[in-house]
Formats: structure tokens, C-alpha cells, sequence
């Protein structure tokens, strides 16, 4: 197994905290993974991506030009990014903040509402969780229990935040796991 994968959105919205738990929860898994943050220098307001690289094997390299799949929370993400999935590979697109269709055919495509989902979950800021959610539904990447064992270690200072954000991510599973059913089927 590997998989490179490229989590981009602007900051504050929390796309390096979902990289960390995907990366946390390979690691539990028993996967060799790296991490890798870039940001501008506007931070909060400006561009934000990581990479995330799982393998079975030693990982060479945490930078990635051709990622398996891309989870992109804004235009100006997908802008960017959506070219650079390989063929096969999965987009994971918040429709809520992305207002045109992917152009790419040649990969899955998974269109989530992220925000409006959360909003309706109760908890405005985590959009993040339903975008991962909807990645480890459509890739089975990792173990969604993995990712919600991370989250609790993760958010033990804030207990309260724990329940909204494992809905969230429930949520995106589901959204994700039947866009992968429907490109299987």
C-alpha cells in the first residue's frame, strides 16, 4: 500500500489538524507516513495545504508533484490542485465554498457540502471532519475508529468538541462510502 494524498483550503480551517489525524491514525495502523504543512505567510485568511504519504514501506519522500487523491476545502484549492490527482484517484470537493462542478472524468470525484453539513451538525468549524470523513469513505485508507481514537487523544483538552466532530466525520463516511459504491457498482 501506497498513498499520497494533498489536503489544501485557506487557514484557520483546520486542514493541517486533519492531516495530522490521518497521519496519527496510519501510524496506529502500523503505516509508515509523513506529514509535510505549507503555508503562506497571511496564515489565518491565507492558502494552506499538507501532504500526507501512507505506505506499507519506508517512505522516500513526504513531497508528492502526482497524488493519489486531493481533499479541497475552496476554489482556490481545487484550482490548484485538481489537475495534479493522478488518473484513478479520488477528489474530495466541499461543494459548500466550491461553486463549479470537478472538470476531471477521469478520477472520483466526491462532492460533500462540508459546511452546511457541520452547520447542521451543530458545529460551524467542523467542515474539516466531514471532508476527512468523506476521504477515508470513498479511499478506506485508514479505519474510521482509528481516526476517532486519534481524535479523542487529540481534543482530550476539549472534551465537549469530541462527540460534534466524530458526527461530522460519521457524516462524511457515509457521503464518501456511497460515492465509491456508486463508482464501483
Amino acid at each position: 500500500m501506497y498513498n499520497e494524498i494533498i489536503l489544501a483550503g485557506f487557514g484557520g480551517q483546520g486542514v493541517l489538524l486533519i492531516g495530522k489525524l490521518l497521519t496519527y491514525a496510519g501510524m496506529k495502523a502500523g503505516l509508515e507516513v509523513t506529514w509535510m504543512p505549507a503555508y503562506g505567510p497571511e496564515m489565518r485568511g491565507g492558502t494552506c495545504n499538507c501532504t500526507v504519504v501512507m505506505s506499507s514501506r519506508e517512505v522516500g519522500s513526504p513531497i508528492t508533484s502526482k497524488p493519489h487523491a486531493a481533499i479541497v476545502l475552496n476554489l482556490q484549492s481545487i484550482d490548484k490542485f485538481e489537475s495534479t490527482v493522478r488518473p484513478g484517484g479520488i477528489l474530495v470537493m466541499n461543494t459548500s465554498l466550491i461553486n463549479r462542478p470537478a472538470i476531471r472524468t477521469d478520477i472520483t470525484v466526491v462532492p460533500v457540502a462540508c459546511n452546511q453539513i457541520a452547520v447542521e451538525a451543530g458545529a460551524a468549524k467542523a467542515a474539516n471532519m466531514v471532508a476527512l470523513g468523506a476521504y477515508i469513505g470513498a479511499s478506506g485508507v485508514v479505519d474510521l475508529d482509528l481516526v476517532k481514537q486519534v481524535l479523542v487523544e487529540k481534543l482530550a483538552s476539549r472534551p465537549k468538541l469530541v462527540g460534534i466532530n466524530q458526527i461530522c466525520l460519521d457524516r462524511g463516511f457515509e457521503i464518501g462510502h456511497a460515492s465509491a459504491a456508486v463508482v464501483a457498482g
